[in-house]
């Protein structure tokens, strides 16, 4: 089986002092391309911690990660970053989007970072707005937008650069539940489309009922693994 992530007995330790917490504790999991899974567990089992050890936004204290066969630890913070902006997206609760760009300047951002240039970034941003159903948005900024306009325009930021693996920590946590619906609908057909593999944090299990793997944590570890019928 092709591996397009692959996370080898993590350990995450914070030590303050005397305090000592472990926030992931032996953790491995492999993660195959097109896969959608869900991450659950109560709060403070580590859900979040390992979507940032994965991503490589937050060291680990012992084991591996492997993205596309790439070994994070031996990669320079220059080149961890340039993997992250080639082959990562995230979408986040609070969006994150910039408030003084539009909604298209902000999807094109990271391409333009990433030295493509600005009349192909302007193409790749609409056409990924349109995918979204924002073609008629492109021109407003964030406050312009609701709530669930806002999370399409990240999650068209998400995917703009075609990534092996997006991370979602609680999209849907600030919307109502008829637009965390309508957001989770995207990202299946995302998925399905694009084969890109998703990996989204959840407290809500209907929503993690219609990912094809669940991963269940508790005092940091993976305690559950389950895949649908059809995997």
């Amino acid at each position: 089986m092709t591996t397009v992530l692959e996370a080898r007995e993590l350990w995450k330790v914070y030590e303050t002092g005397t305090n000592r917490v472990e926030a992931l504790r032996k953790v491995s999991v492999k993660l195959k391309p097109g896969e959608m899974v869900a991450v659950m567990g109560p709060s403070g089992c580590g859900k979040t911690t390992l979507l940032n050890c994965l991503s490589g936004l937050d060291e680990i204290s012992a084991g591996e990660v492997l993205i596309q066969g790439n070994p994070l630890s031996q990669l320079s913070d220059y080149d961890l970053t340039a993997l992250r902006g080639s082959q990562l997206g995230f979408i986040f609760q609070s969006f994150n989007l910039l408030p003084v760009l539009t909604a298209v300047e902000n999807v094109e951002l990271p391409l333009l970072m990433a030295g493509i240039s600005p009349s192909e970034s302007r193409k790749r941003a609409l056409d990924a707005l349109k995918a979204v159903g924002l073609q008629d948005r492109g021109g407003h900024l964030p406050a312009e937008l609701s709530g669930g306009q806002q999370q399409r325009v990240t999650i068209a930021r998400s995917f703009v650069h075609n990534p092996a693996v997006i991370f979602a920590d609680e999209a849907t946590g600030n919307l109502d539940s008829k637009t965390s619906d309508e957001i989770i609908d995207l990202l299946l057909k995302l998925n399905s489309e694009r084969n890109v593999t998703m990996m989204l944090v959840t407290h809500d299990p209907e929503i993690a009922a219609r990912c094809s793997r669940i991963l269940v944590m508790q005092d940091g570890r993976i305690i559950e693994d389950n895949r649908s019928e059809e995997e």
